[in-house]
């Protein structure tokens, strides 16, 4: 029996997935209060679940740019 396992980005592959922004503009973001939560806090940084960034880009994706979303 194999055991899915979740996937997870940390702050550079979430940096990369939003189109290169920075460590710095990420961590901005993580700051947000509907910003997901870290699925861990490990020693090399926090953790999250692959398919809750996803979400959060899909609603989100105009504010990491400043641009505003289209109507």
């Amino acid at each position: 029996m194999t055991t899915k396992r979740p996937k997870l980005m940390g702050t550079q592959e979430i940096g990369i997935r939003l189109g290169s922004i920075s460590r710095q503009r990420v961590n901005q973001l993580t700051l947000k209060a509907h910003f997901p939560k870290p699925a861990a806090d490990l020693a090399q940084g926090r953790v999250w679940l692959a398919e809750d960034i996803e979400e959060w880009i899909s609603l989100h994706r105009s504010e990491t740019t400043g641009r505003r979303a289209k109507s």
